[in-house]
């Protein structure tokens, strides 16, 4: 290609509005601005999150346009997620790729939001090899996806019922901690023991997931010993957030070893907002040290909802020649 392709890449998925400009594949600037009006409810109001795009999503552009120094005439394509995600913040993000895209005659680039987190692997050196098995966990979705190219992905497991972050936040929730309680169960955990206690989780066929009689098993426990002693969590805090990490973590490393061992696949890694926690990255390095494969970690700015993931992969779309119309709806898959 002789000249630079200049991308803009906007994503709106959920409660974080993000944008970045990446020039032939490489990320100039990634500007996100989060929502904290979500904290006092324990979740994301939907509702509220399409208002705040609202208001974020053009000092947001502005501000990664003029961090990149790109102005939006020298733009060549847009690309912005499509889906899955809130439908009222999805449809903010993908209005303005498509009127931008009508005002300059550029391109446009609809992104899968699951795809794009397996995808951030891809900004920064060292990229995976192909064939490429990476475990995606995120508050919504837990998956196992093979990629045989950057532009070719199979999802060969997946949830059943809940998704790992789910798991990870409604456990913390039960603990009496704050949302999003994922980093702070991570954080006590560093303090407690793992083997204290023992949580039962949930047999699937192949390489699928189930969390939904975990977090059972986890609220009956704490039931049961609240009833014994009222001061049951406060007093094991530590060792109750160390037990369910390590029971959540042991579950994705099982399914994520036994898919590479049945398929061959040498090349592994983790994706999405739960890849930021500090046992599952450690967990991963080890099981890629122990087996003799190839570990990939993102950079912990990649792992929680960002544009430069939905810029790379459009990168590579826009290369491949996948271009989305003015009519694709706002969501899909």
């Amino acid at each position: 290609m002789n000249r630079q392709v200049k991308l803009l890449a906007i994503e709106s998925s959920c409660d974080d509005t993000s944008a970045a400009v990446l020039v032939d594949g490489k990320v100039l600037s990634n500007e996100v601005a989060g929502q904290l009006v979500h904290e006092k409810f324990g979740g994301v109001v939907p509702e509220l999150a399409s208002r705040a795009h609202q208001q974020h999503i053009v000092p947001v552009i502005d501000a990664a346009l003029k961090k990149a120094g790109i102005r939006i005439e020298d733009l060549d394509a847009v690309a912005y997620t499509r889906g899955p995600g809130l439908m009222g913040s999805l449809l903010v993000g993908s209005s303005f790729a498509k009127g931008l895209a009508l005002s300059r005659s550029i391109p446009l680039l609809p992104v899968n939001h699951m795809d794009a987190h397996v995808m951030a692997h891809f900004i920064d050196d060292p990229k995976p090899e192909f064939p490429f098995l990476c475990l995606v966990v995120s508050g919504g979705h837990t998956q196992l996806v093979r990629m045989d190219n950057a532009v070719s992905m199979e999802i060969i497991g997946k949830t059943r019922d809940d998704a790992a972050g789910e798991a990870f936040d409604k456990s913390a929730k039960l603990l009496g901690l704050p949302y999003p309680g994922g980093p702070l169960i991570d954080k006590y955990a560093k303090e407690g023991n793992p083997q204290r206690f023992q949580f039962n989780s949930s047999k699937m066929p192949e390489y699928d997931f189930s969390f939904s009689g975990l977090k059972t098993s986890i609220l009956y426990f704490v039931q049961d010993e609240m009833k014994k002693n009222p001061a049951f969590i406060e007093e094991n805090l530590a060792d109750l957030c160390a037990s369910i990490q390590e029971t959540i973590v042991g579950y994705l490393i099982k399914n994520l070893k036994r898919a590479a061992l049945d398929l061959g696949l040498k090349h592994i890694g983790i994706a999405g907002g739960v890849s930021a926690n500090s046992r599952l990255r450690n967990a991963v390095e080890e099981l890629a040290k122990k087996q003799g494969w190839h570990p990939y970690i993102p950079d912990f700015q990649y792992c929680t909802d960002n544009a430069a993931m939905i810029g790379i992969t459009a990168y590579h779309q826009f290369l491949a020649g996948k271009f989305g119309a003015m009519a694709d709806r706002p969501f899909a898959r």
